[in-house]
Parts: structure tokens; C-alpha cells; sequence
């Protein structure tokens, strides 16, 4: 495989749209995702667009549909007691965080504000193999029968312990959630290495935002390669 054919041409296509009721938006839109182009492997790329396809359309229809209603809803009790209406907010970006060695990784971050003190954000990543447009599990970076989770879980209780030295930003119970909201599919890559996530509150207040944790290629973690 040439150097053109190990990574993949990446275009960002944006939706936007507000949704209103008497006149007033109620609801703001956004989508940013990406299209792939794989020149020479069609079947491959197909394969990498509809999965980001879904995803986004996924999004817009929960946005337009039960959003939508629970924004209208807000803003007749917000009328009825006389409070300012905050207007709700759906955002979804995607980070692509890893393109070569014929492999695309890629997390979405999915924004909503519903009229709170402060909106949420959930995560989703993808890693694609760029040969044939599959996803690709966490196992795939690791000798078959290797413990990988138990290794990752390790590097990570290792790094949050050095991060609460500098920094106390998680819960006092921090080792016991990291292995509680350990996920498999909570994982992207980057040219550094493996990224294990958790989302928000898992392990951390919310103003420590999403977690984190880069376990470096070698040793037992396989580093990408066509």
C-alpha cells in the first residue's frame, strides 16, 4: 500500500439549523462531520462515511423530534412562570486524532444544553481499519489472549495516581471508578498512543471535564502499521 493509500482525505460537512415555536428559536443545531475519501478503496470508504452518516443522522432526528418537544415544554413553563427562556443548544463535533498507517481514529463530542446551570457533554469514538472500513475493537492493538484490560486499567490507576500529587481533579475514589467505568469502547488513537476516556462524572467532577489517558505504543500495546 502507497503513502496514498494509508490515510485517508478528510472533508468536514456542517449542518446548522434553529428550530422555533411562536416566532422564537427554542433550539440551536450544529453537526460538523467528517466525509472520507479513500481513492483507491471505495468499498473501504462507503463503509467509513456511513458509519459517520448514522451517527450524525442519528443526532439530527433526536434533536428535531424529542429535543425539540422538551425545548417547547421549557419554554411554556418558563412563560407560565414568568423566568427567562434559555434557548437549548445541540452541538456534535468530531476530533480525528489519528490518520496514517492505514488506520482513522476519530471521537465525537455530543453537546446539549437543556436549560440548566451548565449543558452535558457524551462521547463516541471509531478506529477504522482503512484496508477494508471496519471498525476496529481495543483488542485489535494487543496480542490475541493478552489481559488488556487489566494492563490498561493498570496504567491508568498509575497516571491518575501521579496526576493527584500535582492535582487533586478526581473523586476521593478514584481507583475503584476507574475500574467500575472502564470501557473498552471508550478508546481512540493518536500518534502518541493508545487514549482511554471517561466521560463526564465517571471519575471526576464536571469541572474536570472528560478524563483522559494516553498508554504509549510499544511493549505490550501495538503500535499501527499497514
Amino acid at each position: 500500500m502507497n503513502n496514498r493509500d494509508s490515510s485517508a482525505i478528510i472533508t468536514m460537512r456542517e449542518t446548522k439549523r434553529d428550530f422555533n415555536y411562536n416566532k422564537i428559536t427554542v433550539l440551536s443545531l450544529s453537526i460538523s462531520r467528517p466525509e472520507v475519501m479513500l481513492v483507491n478503496n471505495p468499498q473501504a470508504q462507503l463503509r467509513i462515511n456511513s458509519r459517520y452518516y448514522a451517527q450524525a443522522n442519528s443526532f439530527y432526528r433526536m434533536t428535531s423530534t424529542t429535543l425539540y418537544r422538551q425545548a417547547v415544554q421549557f419554554y411554556h413553563e418558563s412563560v407560565k412562570n414568568d423566568f427567562p427562556f434559555r434557548p437549548f443548544d445541540a452541538v456534535m463535533n468530531y476530533d480525528i486524532t489519528f490518520n496514517q498507517a492505514c488506520y482513522l481514529s476519530s471521537y465525537s463530542d455530543r453537546y446539549q444544553y437543556t436549560g440548566g446551570a451548565h449543558g452535558s457533554t457524551l462521547r463516541a469514538s471509531d478506529t477504522f481499519s482503512l484496508k477494508t472500513g471496519r471498525r476496529l475493537p481495543l483488542s485489535h492493538f494487543f496480542q490475541a489472549g493478552f489481559n488488556y484490560r487489566g494492563f490498561l486499567i493498570g496504567q491508568i490507576i498509575k497516571q491518575a495516581d501521579r496526576n493527584m500529587q500535582s492535582q487533586p481533579i478526581y473523586f476521593e475514589n478514584y481507583r475503584e471508578l476507574i475500574v467500575q467505568h472502564f470501557n473498552p469502547a471508550s478508546y481512540f488513537l493518536s500518534p502518541e498512543g493508545i487514549n482511554i476516556y471517561y466521560q463526564q462524572y465517571e471519575i471526576a467532577p464536571y469541572a474536570s471535564g472528560i478524563i483522559v489517558f494516553t498508554v504509549p505504543y510499544g511493549g505490550a500495546v501495538n503500535k499501527p502499521s499497514c
